[in-house]
């Protein structure tokens, strides 16, 4: 028996009644506060939205983790959206997704109206001695286990190294992408994935209409800046075109965000892009909550949401409208190659981006061995949370 239809167009695949939107904004706040860890917080939706209030089943569940994992975007913000549009429609995606990033929003906000205010102090300046020599080794962690991930063949680790090569020399890393996923079809030639669940429970086939509606007001706005603030409007463009190209999660977009901001338009320089990345760090959510911390130091108040709302835009559109047609894409013939050769170039934009971060830090024997030390805190799995508050309150004490 078909389902019926929620807002949106999408029916549920569930196993108990139809939350409502508030129900669902109010259970990803609730899991938002504490969404320390990026993908890792996956487990987390599983057990809310699965095993306790049974608002999807297991194998839907399982077909949105293959959907978030081939599109751009932060995966974990991916998956609270994923859950919201399977349980309530379009208004539940946008209730889920708005409730799980509030949280890492306000915070990162207090702490960049924070930093604006105390940097120079004595005390911050030994807290961020530190965090930015913690910051290089979580990245080069990132690097290698991204690596790890996505190297299977040696044509990855080719791709990724000719990727970091021409970033080196000042090549767009847009450019850089849009190549990967040529040389990606040509590279690799991976079976496409099969079928999900998602066309049997009843997806319409078609982009739901609240979805375009929601695309024509965001281009609206976009179209509403340029009249009313060019410099809100760049960063505006700037963050929705990172968002758009960030395959692999959260981390891939901080080596566009650092062409963009600190090469490109010369906004903040790498040491303060550096403190903003330590600063997601002991916030909640994904690491791209960076972009409301750049926001603030270019724009104030209006620029922290500006540059939040367009980083988490594009990904949340392309979610809601690809999943109707996921399982006709990841049988494309060139799918599974282009995005495999996205991947690989993001190893390469991140190695890239270590390098550069390494260079930034005035090292001395203190600071090497501090950054040993994380290095084999973050190898022997400890949590990046409290890799990050030990070493904040040792870096006080330690780099005074």
């Amino acid at each position: 028996m078909r389902a019926q239809g929620t807002a949106g167009g999408f029916p549920p695949p569930r196993s108990s009644p139809s939350p409502s939107a508030a129900a669902i904004f109010g259970s990803f706040l609730r899991l938002g506060i504490t969404a320390f860890g990026g993908p890792a917080m996956i487990a987390h939706i599983r057990e809310m939205s699965v095993k306790r209030n049974k608002w999807l089943t297991e194998e839907t569940f399982k077909d949105g983790v293959v959907i978030c994992q081939s599109l751009p975007g932060a995966t974990a913000m991916q998956m609270a959206a994923y859950v919201g549009l399977r349980a309530r429609g379009v208004r539940g995606a946008i209730a889920s997704y708005a409730g799980f990033g509030l949280p890492a929003f306000l915070l990162m906000l207090a702490l960049a109206v924070f930093y604006s205010g105390s940097r120079e102090l004595p005390l911050v300046v030994s807290l961020f001695q530190g965090l930015q020599v913690m910051v290089v080794a979580i990245v080069a962690n990132a690097t290698f286990h991204f690596g790890r991930d996505i190297g299977k063949k040696p044509e990855d680790l080719v791709l990724a190294g000719v990727a970091a090569a021409l970033f080196w020399v000042g090549v767009s890393p847009f450019a850089v992408i849009v190549g990967a996923a040529i040389a990606g079809v040509f590279l690799f030639k991976d079976p496409a994935l099969p079928p999900s669940s998602a066309k049997k429970e009843g997806d319409a086939g078609k982009v739901p209409r609240p979805i375009v509606v929601f695309m024509i007001l965001a281009c609206t706005g976009v179209v509403g800046l340029y009249f009313a603030d060019r410099k809100l409007y760049r960063l505006a463009v700037i963050m929705l075109r990172i968002d758009l190209f960030a395959f692999g999660g959260g981390f891939a977009s901080l080596p566009l965000m650092f062409h963009e901001i600190v090469n490109a338009m010369g906004w903040i320089d790498g040491k303060t892009f550096m403190d903003g990345i330590a600063l997601g760090q002991v916030t909640p959510g994904p690491i791209v909550i960076t972009a409301t911390f750049v926001g603030y130091l270019v724009r104030g108040f209006p620029g922290a949401l500006v540059a939040t709302a367009a980083i988490f835009t594009p990904s949340f559109v392309v979610l809601v409208a690809a999943t109707p047609f996921f399982d006709r894409l990841k049988s494309a013939k060139y799918f599974s190659g282009t995005t495999r050769g996205i991947l690989a170039s993001f190893v390469g934009l991140l190695f890239y981006m270590t390098i550069r971060f390494a260079v930034a830090v005035p090292w001395e024997p203190s600071k090497v061995l501090f950054g040993i030390a994380v290095v084999f805190a973050l190898a022997r799995k400890m949590n990046i949370l409290h890799v990050v508050l030990i070493g904040s309150a040792l870096s006080i004490v330690i780099f005074r």
